[in-house]
């Protein structure tokens, strides 16, 4: 295969959160988006933050949480409840995935 065929410019992609707690707490799962694909500066940035340094994950986080339409949705003195920041911050991570993992383990 060329390289040349992975190449693309990213796509935004639906992340849904809908576990119990939230469809209990909130009668409908909650949806962002997120690029498919990250530039290696954010990659580099997650895979040198320690896992118990949540406020600069949470940074990082607030950059990749977007609406519908690719702008951001956590935007000046704009925050998320508790409980689902911690989910956007899974799911947001989760999505990043196998590719910070890649990078920290080499």
């Amino acid at each position: 295969m060329k390289l040349a065929q992975l190449a693309s410019e990213p796509q935004l992609v639906k992340i849904i959160l809908d576990d119990t707690d939230i469809t209990e707490q909130y009668g409908e799962p909650l949806e962002f988006y997120m690029y498919d694909r990250q530039n290696m500066d954010t990659f580099v940035k997650m895979a040198n933050i320690g896992e118990n340094n949540v406020q600069a994950i949470t940074e990082i986080v607030k950059e990749l949480v977007l609406d519908e339409n690719g702008n951001k949705i956590l935007v000046d003195n704009v925050s998320l409840p508790t409980n689902v920041m911690l989910k956007v911050i899974e799911a947001a991570v989760s999505s990043l995935g196998n590719s910070v993992s890649q990078i920290t383990q080499s």
